[in-house]
């Protein structure tokens, strides 16, 4: 508190006290060193929007504007499981035929560093009553969403579809003309959303990546619900786009009239080192003509969350 008449503070190292004497080792100005009431808010000033994602200095100030509680949305729940007999887990020595699963590890990380609280159900065979078993299992959670991947398609062993809407499931859509993940189904199942991801390593990732973030940032309230699409330099030649949407994996570098996109050379929906060196996804349209390196193009970046992780 600042003493009636007084309108200046010197700090203690510019000065130097005997007694009830003080000299002033150097001038200064009116107002040196007073914080006045509302410097950092005032009374009824709103700091936060609805949807605001809050960090660790938003908690202090918070607290410094003397909330004791806040009304938040909760964390979404998911339960996520893959589907395959032929899948064995990180660590196994796999067989003939067989193939480490990869999926749940990239899809829970997704979904944890968008603010959901994620079971990892395991895998499940290809019958209809191992699905309806971690259904059953997913909806005692209760989870919020059950994300499945592999199974989804129309093959004899994608049983998925069948045993899920046995279960009642109100489908929405299933089969997209996208590329990668065609095979991408959602539906309801009760208040349950249910989104099935194809088993492909990249279509499961980059379907998850556009379809299931923006579904937890609608559910945790957020107001950034969509993945903001930019405009870059293409990076090299591309030919004429099918019927589908394409999402190419690139990498970004800075060039003379902004940031460059290029995608990599191989895009196997089945190859995981291109997705892991992607910094984006080079958006083409379905139809589009042939691009020539040096137009601009549509992407979306993956945005390094490493340091969310953990």
């Amino acid at each position: 508190m600042i003493p009636a008449g007084a309108d200046t503070v010197v700090v203690q190292e510019l000065a130097n006290r005997e007694a009830d004497r003080v000299e002033v080792l150097k001038p200064a100005s009116k107002g040196r060193h007073i914080r006045t009431e509302g410097l950092d808010f005032r009374r009824g000033e709103r700091l936060f929007a609805r949807g605001h994602r809050l960090t660790a200095r938003d908690l202090a100030l918070l607290a410094g504007m003397n909330h004791p509680l806040v009304t938040l949305h909760r964390r979404p729940k998911i339960a996520l499981f893959a589907t395959g007999d032929e899948l064995v887990p990180p660590g196994t020595e796999p067989g003939p035929g067989q193939m480490v699963c990869s999926n749940g590890f990239a899809l829970a990380a997704l979904a944890r560093q968008e603010g959901a609280a994620v079971t990892d159900l395991g895998l499940v065979g290809d019958t209809i009553q191992g699905i309806t078993a971690a259904m059953h299992r997913a909806r005692d959670i209760p989870a919020d969403v059950i994300v499945t991947t592999g199974g989804a398609s129309v093959g004899d062993y994608d049983l998925v579809h069948k045993a899920i809407a046995a279960e009642g499931m109100d489908l929405s859509f299933w089969n997209v003309a996208m590329r990668p993940g065609r095979p991408l189904m959602h539906g309801r199942l009760g208040d349950m959303h249910i989104l099935g991801l194809p088993g492909n390593p990249v279509s499961s990732y980059v379907c998850a990546f556009l379809f299931l973030v923006p579904l937890i940032r609608c559910m945790g309230g957020r107001a950034d619900l969509t993945i903001p699409v930019e405009s870059a330099v293409l990076g090299c030649d591309l030919p004429a786009n099918g019927e589908r949407e394409d999402y190419l994996r690139g990498s970004l570098r800075h060039g003379p009239t902004g940031e460059v996109a290029t995608p990599l050379p191989v895009q196997d929906s089945s190859m995981m080192v291109p997705l892991a060196k992607a910094d984006c996804l080079v958006i083409r349209e379905p139809y589009a003509a042939p691009a020539s390196a040096g137009s601009r193009c549509a992407i979306v970046k993956f945005e390094d969350w490493s340091a969310r992780l953990w």
